[in-house]
C-alpha cells in the first residue's frame, strides 16, 4: 500500500472532492485520480463512489486504520531525522491545558519557546510526529500509576506532577460542607463535560468502576482549551467538575471539596522520542524531571488506573 496513495484517498475522502483534494496536495486532479485508482487496484475493492464522492463500506474501513497508519510513518520520519538535526536554540513544546500548572511554567527558558495548547489526546501525536520537540500531558490515575496514552509510536514519558483533585461547587450547593466527597456519591449529578480543558468524563466514569456509559450525565458541553471558562461554568452552577486542587482553588464564587474515593491524584507527564533531546529541549527535560525516572519507553506499555 503506497503511502502517498493512501494520504490522497484522505484528503479526497476529507473534502469530498477529486478537485478539491488536488488543490489541498499540489496535484493535478488527473494524479489524484490515478492515485485512487492504483489504491482500489492495490486493494481490490473500490474505496470512493464518484457521485457523490463518499467512501465505501470498505473506504470507511480503510480510513479506520489510515490516520494511525500514516501518523505512524511520520513519527519513523521525524524520529530518524533528529539523529542527523543539530542542537537548537528554540523549543517547541505542546501541552494539555491543565499540565500548565506553575511548576511546569516556571520551568520554561526565557526565550525561544513556541508553546502550543492542544486537546491532551493531540500532544503525543505531536511529538511523535516531529511538529513538537516536547509534551506535557495530563489526566486522571491512581497515585504513582503512569497516565493511559494513545498507542502513537515509541514515546518515553516522565512523571513531571502528582496533586490531588477536588470537585468543583457553586458556593452554597447543598454538598459544598462536605469535608470530602466520593465519585459514587455523585454519579448522579450533573456535569460539565469538557474534554479538552476538564477531565473528560469518561475517565469518571473509567475510575468509579460503573457499567459503561452510565452516570455523570451531561449537564453542558464546553468545546475549548481555556480551564477559566470550566472553573466559571461550574462556579455559576451549569455542572460540576473536577479539577487539581492548585486550579480548584483559584475558581471565583466556587468551593473546591477534595475528592475521598477512589484514590486518585492529577497527574502531569513529560514527553519526549527516543531520541535523547538536545540544546534547548534538553534543559528543559532536566528542569522538570530532577530525579525522576522515565515510566517506560512506549506509550502502548502504559497502565490503566
Amino acid at each position: 500500500m503506497d503511502p502517498h496513495h493512501l494520504r490522497t484517498f484522505v484528503t479526497v475522502a476529507r473534502l469530498a472532492s477529486f478537485s478539491e483534494a488536488a488543490r489541498a496536495l499540489g496535484y493535478t486532479q488527473s494524479a489524484v485520480s490515478q492515485h485512487i485508482a492504483a489504491l482500489e487496484s492495490d486493494l481490490g475493492l473500490p474505496l470512493l463512489g464518484r457521485r457523490p464522492v463518499l467512501p465505501t463500506r470498505a473506504g470507511d474501513r480503510l480510513l479506520e486504520h489510515a490516520g494511525s497508519l500514516l501518523l505512524r510513518l511520520d513519527a519513523a520520519r521525524a524520529d530518524l531525522a533528529r539523529f542527523a538535526a543539530a542542537p537548537r536554540e528554540t523549543l517547541t513544546l505542546a501541552a494539555s491545558p491543565l499540565a500548565l500548572h506553575p511548576r511546569t511554567l516556571a520551568a520554561l527558558p526565557a526565550v525561544g519557546v513556541t508553546l502550543r495548547t492542544l486537546p491532551r489526546d493531540e500532544v503525543p501525536a505531536a511529538v511523535a510526529a516531529g511538529t513538537a520537540d516536547l509534551g506535557l500531558v495530563d489526566g486522571l490515575a491512581a497515585p504513582s500509576d503512569p497516565l493511559r496514552l494513545p498507542d502513537v509510536a515509541p514515546l518515553t514519558a516522565v512523571r513531571v506532577a502528582e496533586e490531588p483533585v477536588a470537585v468543583v461547587l457553586p458556593a452554597g450547593h447543598p454538598l459544598s460542607a462536605r469535608p470530602g466527597l466520593r465519585l459514587a456519591d455523585l454519579v448522579d449529578a450533573r456535569w460539565l463535560d469538557a474534554p479538552d480543558a476538564g477531565i473528560p468524563l469518561d475517565r469518571l466514569r473509567s475510575a468509579h468502576g460503573g457499567p459503561s456509559g452510565q452516570g455523570f450525565r451531561t449537564a453542558l458541553r464546553h468545546e475549548g482549551t481555556d480551564t477559566r471558562v470550566v472553573g466559571a461554568l461550574a462556579a455559576a452552577g451549569h455542572g460540576l467538575t473536577l479539577l487539581p486542587v492548585s486550579v480548584a482553588a483559584t475558581v471565583a464564587g466556587a468551593v473546591a471539596v477534595p475528592l475521598s474515593a477512589p484514590r486518585l491524584v492529577h497527574r502531569t507527564e513529560l514527553l519526549h522520542t527516543g531520541a535523547e533531546p538536545v540544546g534547548t529541549a534538553a534543559e528543559l527535560v532536566r528542569r522538570l524531571t530532577a530525579g525522576a525516572r522515565p515510566i517506560t519507553g512506549r506509550t502502548d506499555r502504559h497502565g490503566t488506573p
